[in-house]
């Protein structure tokens, strides 16, 4: 009985976009049903699966059972150290750097790429330069949330 408060995390395959709603029904229906789920995981970063966290396996299955957009409970367990990228979150601003590429993710500039001229990390602040044709090479100051990378450049000294 020693191992009874011992949890373990287990991975179960979604539909693909349908993470976040099956995460919901699943607490929901664990709550409603008093089935001991710890906790519900969904990551951005890894579509199609969400990680549940019980005591045995039998518990997820009972709350997956018969569940829209859930394909099935992955064999074996997941290590926590495995997932403990996608659980601590950082700021943006730590992952760029001068001469990178980037993706514009927000604002009047969405969808477009450009390069990090500057990086100002007290204000969280990055400068960037638009690679889209048609817009001249001016330098637009914007915020780090604003950006997603696209892919790393070496620095030109």
């Amino acid at each position: 009985m020693a191992e009874e408060g011992k949890t373990s995390i287990y991975a179960v395959r979604t539909t693909t976009g349908q993470e976040k709603t099956v995460a919901d029904m699943i607490a929901s229906r664990a709550a409603s049903r008093k089935i001991p789920i710890a906790s519900v995981f969904v990551s951005e970063a890894i579509k199609g699966y969400i990680f549940i966290e019980a005591l045995r396996p039998q518990f997820v299955d009972e709350v997956i059972s018969g569940m829209r957009h859930v394909r099935a409970r992955t064999r074996g367990t997941v290590p926590l150290e495995s997932l403990q990228k996608f659980i601590e979150t950082r700021p943006m601003i730590e992952e760029l750097k001068v001469g990178d590429m980037v993706e514009v993710v927000g604002g009047p500039f969405r969808g477009m790429r450009a390069r990090i001229t500057s990086v100002d990390r007290v204000k969280e602040e990055v400068t960037i330069e638009l690679l889209e044709e048609g817009f001249t090479t001016l330098p637009i100051t914007v915020h780090a949330d604003y950006l997603k990378p696209v892919e790393e450049r070496e620095k030109s000294s």
